[in-house]
């Protein structure tokens, strides 16, 4: 019996840490970027603050211009809305029903 109680506590185990592993995605008009992604904005503009007037003007400009924007973020450096893209991005990052994280949200699936 206690032979097969091992392995089956590693298997439950390895489900819980595949399952806190899994990252959530936000799309937006046919992007697909990571929360955590999404979250590391405010970080990286808060570090643009230090830079000059002129480029502290364009948010999309300065993130844009960081070497600390995330991979997944650089693709809407790309579009001509940038800065309405990122702007929605971390909008809908702070709200919890956007992101589904409470069950109580309508529209989660």
């Amino acid at each position: 019996m206690k032979v097969l109680a091992l392995p089956v506590a590693a298997a439950a185990m390895l489900l819980i840490l595949a399952q806190n592993t899994q990252s959530v995605l936000i799309e937006y008009e046919g992007l697909r970027v990571n929360l955590e992604s999404v979250k590391k904005l405010d970080g990286i503009l808060e570090k643009s603050n230090d830079l000059s007037p002129h480029v502290r003007k364009e948010d999309s400009l300065s993130l844009c211009s960081s070497p600390q924007l995330p991979e997944d973020l650089q693709p809407v450096c790309k579009t001509p809305h940038a800065a309405d893209t990122f702007r929605a991005l971390r909008s809908i990052a702070e709200d919890d029903c956007e992101i589904c994280v409470n069950v109580a949200c309508t529209g989660c699936y």
